[in-house]
């Protein structure tokens, strides 16, 4: 039976309302934001650690690079569960070295010096330091919250010229532990002085957003890469592309 022009207004009514009400409900979230977490790869581009995997074996990098980058997290996952612990730059160099048997591919010292020194080298996303300025001229305070060791985090922030943008540089060496645990995610809790709610954390990977959901950050997927979200029951407040959707997401 058709719908009446009357029902069919009321419908769109009741549809209209629970949208502003929703729209309400985010924006008031959104202004709850007093600091932002950063991952480190939402800041730090690591493509060029993957292009000097492929000058260095042509032809093999990209294996190499997918075995290295899929090995060194589930070497932080499996080193937290196990609770034995080592820093990201033993995690990272470990993974190098089975990558390297795994894909049968002569690794020699120098080159595995300069694959891990790539990760010393890192530059910002172009679209990083004028959003990052934007953000804090908003008074939001910004924070790394990292796996990258305190050195890995110095060095890039250095390489970048973003040292004056960052109140609080976060290890989860601090906590001898990787995200997704939630000791890793409580860091910025006890650093920033602040409420889970007053938190956004900004994460690269779709699991890393899954885990601060989870934990009780309220969550923006930078997702750089464009790739598929997890499947573990958890959905992050916003998901874009870059620092312009960021942006746009806190209405700055």
């Amino acid at each position: 039976m058709p719908m009446s022009r009357r029902c069919f207004l009321n419908a769109a009514a009741v549809v209209s309302s629970s949208l502003l009400i929703k729209n309400s409900m985010l924006a008031s979230e959104r202004s709850l934001i007093k600091a932002i977490a950063f991952d480190a790869f939402p800041v730090f581009d690591p493509r060029t650690v993957f292009t000097l995997c492929e000058s260095l074996f042509p032809g093999r990098g990209a294996e190499l690079g997918n075995a290295w980058r899929t090995r060194q997290f589930e070497y932080t996952w499996l080193r937290s569960m196990s609770q034995r612990y080592a820093d990201f730059w033993q995690v990272t160099e470990d993974s190098l070295i089975f990558a390297a048997k795994l894909t049968k591919i002569d690794l020699t010292a120098e080159k595995r010096d300069q694959l891990m020194h790539s990760f010393l080298e890192l530059k910002a996303w172009p679209d990083v330091p004028q959003a990052l300025k934007k953000l804090k001229e908003s008074g939001l305070r910004l924070a790394f919250l990292s796996n990258f060791t305190p050195m890995m985090l110095q060095t890039n922030i250095k390489n970048s010229a973003l040292g004056d943008m960052f109140e609080q540089f976060l290890s989860t060496d601090q906590a001898k532990t990787y995200k997704p645990d939630h000791r890793a995610y409580a860091l910025g809790v006890d650093a920033l002085k602040l409420k889970k709610d007053e938190i956004l954390f900004v994460a690269f990977a779709g699991w890393d957003a899954a885990g601060a959901k989870s934990f009780g950050y309220p969550t923006y997927w930078m997702n750089r890469m464009n790739l598929p979200q997890e499947e573990l029951d958890t959905t992050p407040d916003a998901t874009g592309t870059g620092m312009a959707d960021l942006i746009s997401y806190l209405h700055l």
